[in-house]
């Protein structure tokens, strides 16, 4: 496709300067500079490109150079350097264009984000906005989150690499990648769970061993900001529940989300089961951490104590004296289910460190 014709008048008053540079050895005016800067700002708004202005300005420049063949090295001097003046002017007036379009972009861009992960805009009008930034929110996404060791903003290079690296992958695919709190986000149809996947292992990757969570995939406008706190409240539940994965699925964690949904409940399990153990000398953490690492390690002794730098002797001790507390046996298959239900609990509710 051919570009679009430059009319004559983003040239305004170009020809008639330089043939009175060319008469006098003059300088251009400060006025005539700036008409140069407010030509150069209507051109980049109307949508020409810098490259074929340019080559616009050097086009005219020969076909009505000023000097004849009998002027001197001095004349042809003093009309190059008007050119240059005129043509750094209109660049100049054509880059401040641009860059007012970028921050207008960017402060569209981030206040589309900001409505749509924390759902403070009409669905329908959001829906429509979504079309602009590469986004059908009519279909199911999902949104993964990555969290490192510092905050990121856009501009930064992590996000930059990592977003670099998947428009490389998958070009043409519908896919945003911002970041919102320190943290970086990709958005992408649920029809497309390989390109989240790369995001996660580009992310940890470039993040030096940070983690992510992937929200699962719903639809409509709502539900990418739902896929988004599902994904926010992983990363929550793996720091509390100190989990090793660097990439977490909210699917694979909706045990945990179960075992609070009656959080007063669960608030009464803990406190019935675990509560004597604040009567050990030392308090509930000790014995409390033993029971974490003891269901961490299946529930294997030898392996328990290892974890735990203990000897096998003093574990043994220590379970003794949980079931004396509280009347429940760890190594009893009846007793345990409850036991690690509660343990799950007190993690999750941050016992014993908040009261219940």
């Amino acid at each position: 496709m051919a570009a679009p014709e430059i009319p004559d008048e983003y040239l305004g008053e170009y020809v008639r300067i330089l043939a009175e540079v060319a008469a006098t050895g003059r300088r251009l005016t400060r006025d005539e500079l700036e008409a140069r800067r407010a030509m150069g700002r209507r051109a980049a708004e109307a949508g020409f490109q810098i490259r074929a202005l340019v080559g616009f300005h050097l086009a005219a420049t020969r076909a009505d150079w000023p000097c004849g063949p009998s002027a001197d090295a001095a004349t042809a001097d003093s009309v190059l350097a008007a050119v240059e003046q005129a043509v750094d002017a209109f660049a100049e007036g054509f880059e401040r264009a641009q860059r007012m379009t970028v921050r207008r972009e960017e402060a569209a861009r981030r206040e589309f984000i900001d409505d749509l992960l924390y759902g403070r805009s009409d669905l329908g009008r959001l829906a429509e906005r979504a079309t602009r930034f590469g986004l059908r929110l009519s279909r199911a996404h999902a949104v993964a989150v990555a969290t490192g060791p510092e905050a990121y903003t856009e501009t930064d290079s992590v996000p930059r690499a990592v977003e670099s690296a998947l428009l490389a992958r998958f070009s043409g695919r519908k896919i945003l990648i911002t970041t919102k709190d320190g943290r970086l986000v990709c958005i992408a149809p649920a029809s497309q769970p390989d390109v989240l996947r790369y995001f996660a292992k580009q992310a940890h990757a470039a993040t030096d061993g940070g983690r992510v969570a992937v929200g699962r995939p719903h639809p409509g406008p709502g539900g990418v900001v739902h896929s988004y706190d599902e994904a926010l409240d992983a990363l929550d539940l793996a720091e509390r529940m100190s989990l090793d994965d660097p990439v977490l699925y909210a699917a694979d964690l909706l045990v945990y989300p179960v075992l609070t949904r009656d959080r007063q409940a669960m608030a009464d399990l803990v406190r019935g089961q675990l509560g004597p153990l604040q009567r050990a000398r030392g308090g509930a953490e000790p014995l409390l951490n033993t029971l974490i690492t003891y269901f961490d390690a299946g529930c294997v002794a030898a392996e328990t104590a290892r974890r735990l730098s203990l000897s096998v002797r003093a574990l043994t001790y220590r379970l003794e004296r949980i079931h004396q507390l509280t009347g429940a046996d760890p190594a009893d298959p009846m007793h345990r289910y409850t036991l690690q239900t509660a343990v799950i609990g007190a993690r999750l509710l941050d016992w014993p460190a908040k009261e219940l």
